[in-house]
């Protein structure tokens, strides 16, 4: 949907008047965005690109080198939706030759009495589209990208080392006072500033949270076997094993790894050395690409599911992990994210003047929560199913992978929702 001239011209205006505040020290914006994670710098490179005038602030810098202190070695999987969103930002050409292609989701259960693959299932994008399902990138690339092509962008401030003090709410504005001492004044003030989400503790918007004394560690591998852009998720206990395709690595075919077991055998694991870590991840990878050989240190994050009870308050939105956290099962986390951004783009293109409106933001709600909570409930499921130890409950769970996944329609069906597809768009 393409902004209107009225739109644009009302834009313009109000961007010379706001430029210099309003003399009392309230600088105005069009939105100011709480986070500058993936999800942040995603909005505000959309949001900029589409003529808004945007403040992006968060209390840390983002860490774009991924040698340096703090760099998150977790990669995304950016789904076809996505890459349109990031695509109209103008961030996708900055990450040049970098995204690496995922054709195939392949499914093992090796819940047996060995760590073996007993039923494998395939799912190929060729199926239901001409593209693949997605593409993986490094996160510190993906916010090498945002920082500078939001650098470029007039309509953009990123303000780093600045966090939101305080939150006021009027049905006109909001009014937002920064750790620095500033106050700035905005017509919508997005909240993606991550699952303790200050923002939304201050406008008061309650969550649900469930803990599954889980933790995943993340790190990357080089392995014999080309990946063949095959993302391979493996199920025996305690969550999902999964190989993701990388570029190559000195020479070597690379993937990243998400290893998913519960809280006191993840940590375990991290106090191994080296040379005993790379014989277990071995082992629970069922040799699938041969002996792995770790190619980055290794990180761990707890394992959470949370749904906000709502996605907007007033003059205020919910997106990315403000709104909701899943288990990275799926790829759909940060697609989930940009789906939140393609609807508050497109609501707020729809009618400029309206923007942070009551009516715009019930409408953002109405258009998110839904799909959310379904997205969240699955997830949940599949993410129980993973974590079984018994034994009876193993081979329950490969009969029903093996029956349900079988069947061509179930397989093209849960494709085609993987990706955010309806029905008339396959």
């Amino acid at each position: 949907m393409r902004q209107s001239a009225r739109g644009l011209h009302a834009l313009a205006d109000r961007h010379m008047c706001q430029a210099k505040g309003d003399g009392m020290g309230i600088s105005s914006f069009d939105i100011v965005i709480s986070g500058a994670g993936v999800a942040g710098l995603s909005a505000a490179c959309v949001l900029g690109q589409a003529g808004f005038r945007v403040l992006c602030v968060d209390p840390a810098a983002p860490v774009t080198d991924q040698h340096a202190q703090g760099a998150d070695l977790r990669t995304t999987a950016i789904l076809q939706p996505g890459r349109g969103v990031l695509e109209e930002a103008g961030v996708w050409a900055r990450l040049g030759d970098q995204p690496s292609a995922l054709q195939i989701m392949r499914i093992i259960d090796a819940g047996g009495a060995e760590p073996e693959p007993r039923v494998v299932r395939e799912f190929d994008a060729a199926d239901i589209s001409d593209h693949p399902f997605g593409w993986n990138v490094p996160n510190w690339l993906l916010r090498r990208a945002m920082v500078a092509r939001a650098s470029e962008l007039e309509t953009v401030e990123l303000r780093m080392g600045v966090g939101v003090a305080s939150v006021l709410t009027r049905e006109a504005e909001a009014r937002v006072r920064l750790s620095d001492g500033t106050s700035h004044r905005c017509q919508l003030l997005i909240a993606a500033d991550g699952r303790a989400s200050p923002v939304r503790e201050a406008v008061g918007i309650a969550v649900r949270t469930t803990r599954y004394g889980q933790k995943a560690l993340t790190f990357a591998v080089t392995h014999p076997a080309p990946h063949d852009n095959v993302s391979t998720e493996i199920h025996r206990s305690g969550g999902p094993f999964t190989l993701v395709p990388l570029p190559d690595h000195e020479g070597q075919p690379c993937s990243a790894v998400v290893w998913m077991e519960r809280g006191p055998e993840a940590q375990r694991l991290m106090g191994l050395s080296v040379a005993e870590f790379e014989a277990e991840m071995t082992t629970r990878s069922c040799s699938v690409m041969g002996p792995l050989t770790l190619a980055s240190r290794r990180t761990i994050w707890p394992i959470i599911s949370q749904i906000a009870s709502r996605m907007s308050g007033e003059r205020v939105a919910l997106m990315a992990e403000a709104a909701h956290v899943v288990p990275p099962i799926g790829a759909q986390g940060l697609n989930m994210s940009l789906a939140d951004l393609g609807a508050i783009l497109d609501l707020a293109r729809s009618d400029p003047d309206r923007l942070g409106h009551r009516d715009m933001l019930e409408a953002y709600h109405k258009r998110r929560h839904a799909e959310i909570a379904v997205r969240v409930t699955g997830i949940d499921v599949l993410n129980r199913a993973s974590m079984v130890d018994d034994q009876m409950l193993r081979d329950a769970r490969a009969r029903g992978l093996d029956a349900l996944y079988g069947l061509a329609p179930v397989r093209r069906m849960l494709m085609q929702l993987g990706l955010g597809m309806r029905r008339q768009d396959a």
